[in-house]
């Protein structure tokens, strides 16, 4: 009954405002707020609803809106009305910039206090903490939870959160996430959820070109690229983009591999977080030889107009590239 009383009108007055809260609360079920609706978020949103929260959404792309909308969210034309109406407003965005700017927007008319904003997309842990101050300032609060599953685990609801904050935050969040992933670990403070995001993103990105290299090899020595990838999974060279993310087509159904890397996660996407993992790891003084020549890689990729398409291209890259 609840959820039907909250979706009657979207132009609710204060009190009915403040009433749908309480009873959103006592339900169980919440007011969400969620900002980027792309190849994650839309999945993450969607699987939000599924539990029966209701969704407040914002997206650039009308498409992406439409389809939520068509599942039950409401679509705001902008965040700042978006977030004032929700108890907790999750973000999932591609960079700092639009981070940054986006926030910055949202909270420009105040913010409800008890509101908790939590950002999910990948960016300088320097960032969350500026963004965790002007938050906090307004009187409201504000988490880094970034995730690791890929696509996949975004649809499937399997995603892992790597969550910076105090311990009562995090336990404030945790049955919101747990709606969207099946791992939701404590980092510790603000920011480290996005260090050890950059972290596990760096050996993606160096395993994805060892995984690409090694196929790439076998496939010209003979091997049956099937019979190859079976052979890794089962021996010492297993890793999750061996196994879940083949970059090889006709190897893992749902790979993007087979869907000539379209979708997924995107060449850009994986040389920026590269970039993050360079900047702090020249930060902290810390040598990363195996990540810096992963980052030169991509971005030699985005030189050659392979940007949009999904990291795995690496594969597809490797394949028509032959040394004299």
């Amino acid at each position: 009954m609840a959820l039907r009383l909250i979706c009657i009108s979207p132009a609710f007055n204060s009190m009915g405002q403040t009433l749908v809260r309480a009873m959103s609360t006592q339900s169980g079920a919440k007011n969400i707020g969620f900002v980027g609706l792309g190849n994650m978020g839309g999945h993450m949103a969607t699987n939000l609803m599924k539990k029966g929260h209701k969704l407040h959404v914002f997206d650039i792309s009308k498409p992406a809106c439409d389809n939520l909308k068509a599942k039950g969210a409401q679509v705001y034309s902008n965040t700042s009305e978006l977030a004032l109406k929700s108890d907790f407003v999750i973000t999932m965005l591609p960079n700092n910039d639009i981070v940054a700017k986006s926030y910055e927007e949202m909270t420009a008319n105040g913010v409800n206090k008890d509101t908790i904003f939590i950002d999910s997309s990948t960016i300088d842990p320097n960032l969350v903490k500026q963004l965790q101050k002007m938050i906090s300032g307004k009187g409201a609060r504000f988490i880094d939870a970034p995730v690791s599953g890929g696509v996949p685990g975004a649809e499937q609801a399997t995603l892992t959160f790597m969550v910076g904050g105090t311990n009562e935050e995090y336990n404030a969040v945790k049955s919101v996430l747990e709606c969207m992933g099946k791992r939701i670990t404590h980092c510790g403070d603000y920011g480290m959820g996005q260090a050890a995001k950059l972290c596990n993103n760096m050996m993606l990105g160096i395993s994805m070109i060892g995984v690409s290299e090694a196929m790439n090899l076998a496939i010209r020595l003979g091997l049956n690229p099937q019979t190859f990838a079976e052979i890794i999974n089962s021996s010492t060279g297993r890793c999750w983009a061996s196994e879940v993310y083949n970059p090889v087509p006709g190897v893992t159904p749902t790979a993007p591999a087979n869907n000539d890397y379209k979708g997924g996660f995107s060449t850009d996407l994986i040389t920026k977080d590269l970039g993050l993992a360079s900047g702090v790891a020249t930060a902290s003084n810390t040598p990363i030889p195996l990540g810096a020549m992963a980052h030169q890689i991509y971005r030699t990729l985005k030189a050659h107009g392979l940007g949009n398409k999904d990291f795995s291209v690496v594969y597809d890259f490797m394949k028509n590239t032959k040394y004299n």
